[in-house]
């Protein structure tokens, strides 16, 4: 069985390790390979080789820096569709949504190619007689990030490539359910030309992740995942001093007006709350249906979740995969019963599915759960699976309202004809991302991606420029050079203003 060992210092190892953790095919059920976690001096490495690779990588020239990150985009780019296969065999996702998901990530790369632009400094002349200012934005140092098993691809890539290109070094530990796309990135990073110990790898669980939070030689961490972890990781790498943005869970909301084309809504409420299996962040998992028509909007959705064809995820005719674990198949599958208990209506019941040939696969069917209040558990917490809540709601207002009382504020998307409802909508909500006919509205790499309320943990959201300023820090230079028999000699205690 193949194990999925770390990369530390330019080299696949086994480090120190002893422990595993199974890696499935969550289409069949079967373990296809086994995971290495790293132990506290397995990361303490991983950490001294990112020390000493920044010396010299944090003083290297942009055009060094831009030089590995183009060849770094080129080769990800030919080899997308290896990618794709590792994301599909080990999270499940189908082929077209883990090749989508490399393309998105990309994006990000392509950003950070542009950072000579993006550390541009500002320069003042002659504030005062003889004197400038000028300011520039310097690397952190050795910097964390902590993924998740949905984007074992992209949501890194949200992370590493700006990290890299601000000039600081970079420790990954991403989720131990589907390492090898993490294993594939590092070995392209080094073919692009990127120094040793500039990017690693530790694979491993809390106690790899705690390694990184206590260590003193990271200076800052970046995190996705759920909102109690986000909360725990804020908290513990604050405390030692550390940057840290961490983003939490989600409750997105699409709200459907009665003005909105409901066969165009209904298509995309449908792929966005089944696509991946309902395994985004930015799915969307509660459609609140405004207006007494809200009927024909559930027949429509109802119909087209019925239509989804769920099977393997490296099937071709697959639209849609099983879920990452056992474990979360069950969670799913008991959330949907108790939503049943606590007075919803299933429109479209997911559970008991078999795809023929894979009966031991974690395989969840498109579930529609109707007449949903938020009393209930189901649309209380995030479940993380192809299950589509539908609140009623009288008007935009009252909509608007049920949004804003929610804990999270990652995204949410309004489907309208009137221009007037959608920017009240977009201004009334207390919401980081909005779509306006668009119900996955993740923005583009020269944006930032980000949550408001418990969706996000500290001030800054990721990629875009707000990811440069994260693993930047700025630095303003006053510098005058007197002529030295002009200077009169004198001794000035006094506050020094501009004259």
């Amino acid at each position: 069985m193949d194990t999925v060992q770390h990369w530390i210092a330019g080299r696949h190892t086994a480090a120190g390790s002893t422990r595993t953790s199974p890696v499935y095919d969550p289409a069949t059920g079967e373990q296809q390979a086994e995971v290495l976690l790293a132990s506290r001096d397995d990361v303490g490495t991983a950490v001294a080789a990112a020390r000493e690779a920044f010396t010299s990588w944090s003083q290297s020239s942009l055009s060094v820096r831009t030089k590995v990150l183009f060849a770094f985009r080129e080769l990800v780019n030919a080899r997308i569709d290896e990618l794709a296969e590792l994301i599909s065999a080990e999270h499940g996702k189908v082929l077209a949504d883990a090749r989508g998901e490399v393309q998105r990530g990309l994006e990000v790369v392509e950003f950070a190619c542009g950072i000579p632009q993006l550390l541009k400094g500002d320069y003042s002349d002659q504030v005062s007689n003889g004197i400038d200012v000028f300011s520039f934005r310097e690397p952190l140092g050795v910097v964390a990030g902590i993924t998740p098993f949905n984007f074992p691809a992209m949501v890194p890539m949200w992370m590493y490539p700006v990290a890299i290109a601000c000039g600081n070094t970079f420790v990954l530990k991403p989720s131990e359910r589907d390492p090898s796309a993490s294993a594939l990135v590092a070995r392209l990073w080094a073919e692009a030309g990127l120094p040793e110990g500039v990017f690693n790898v530790v694979n491993g669980d809390k106690e790899s992740v705690d390694a990184l939070l206590d260590h003193p030689d990271v200076a800052a961490v970046s995190f996705v995942g759920s909102t109690p972890i986000a909360r725990y990781i804020h908290e513990r790498a604050t405390a030692t001093g550390k940057r840290v943005q961490a983003l939490g869970g989600a409750k997105n909301h699409a709200v459907v007006l009665p003005d909105a084309d409901p066969e165009f809504a209904a298509n995309h409420l449908v792929s966005a709350a089944f696509g991946s299996a309902g395994e985004r962040c930015m799915a969307i998992s509660a459609a609140v249906v405004v207006g007494r028509d809200g009927d024909r909007l559930l027949d429509l959705v109802s119909k087209k979740a019925g239509e989804v064809r769920v099977g393997p995820g490296r099937d071709a005719g697959s639209e849609m995969g099983p879920v990452i674990t056992a474990q979360a198949r069950e969670r799913i599958v008991g959330l949907i019963g108790t939503g049943e208990q606590q007075g919803a209506r299933i429109a479209v019941d997911g559970r008991g599915l078999v795809v023929p040939g894979h009966e031991n696969g974690f395989f969840v069917g498109p579930t529609v759960i109707d007449q949903v209040t938020t009393s209930m558990d189901v649309y209380r917490e995030e479940i993380f699976g192809p299950v589509l809540s539908v609140v009623r709601s009288s008007d935009v207002d009252e909509a608007i309202a049920l949004v804003n009382a929610n804990p999270y504020g990652n995204g949410t998307a309004i489907f309208t004809s009137s221009g007037e409802a959608a920017r009240r909508f977009q201004r009334g909500v207390t919401v980081g991302m909005i779509g306006i006919n668009v119900p996955v509205p993740v923005p583009m790499a020269y944006y930032s991606f980000g949550g408001w309320k418990d969706s996000l943990f500290g001030d800054k959201h990721v990629h875009g420029p707000e990811g440069v300023a994260f693993y930047t820090r700025a630095k303003v230079v006053t510098s005058r050079w007197p002529h030295v028999e002009a200077d009169d000699g004198r001794v000035q205690l006094a506050f020094p203003t501009s004259s």
